[in-house]
């Protein structure tokens, strides 16, 4: 399950783990205008863990999900 929310200056999409075994805590993307942030908790440290993308690197990422092994690079970057 996820949803999506609209803020002022972001665009927020939470991903909750659904099924079963072992959960992972959600997942939030926050998208802005120059970069995109993904947070999850991390129970273990009793912290919240942020990875801060680029835009170049979030386009780089959707398009290495869709590719099958190998090395690549994108044209007009």
């Amino acid at each position: 399950m996820f949803s999506i929310e609209h803020d002022f200056d972001a665009t927020v999409v939470t991903l909750v783990d659904e099924g079963t075994g072992r959960l992972q805590e959600d997942v939030i993307v926050h998208g802005f205008e120059d970069c995109v942030t993904v947070e999850q908790y991390d129970p273990r440290t009793d912290r919240v863990q942020r990875v801060t993308l680029s835009i170049t690197q979030m386009r780089d990422l959707a398009a290495a999900l869709r590719l099958p092994e190998g090395v690549y690079t994108r044209k007009g970057q």
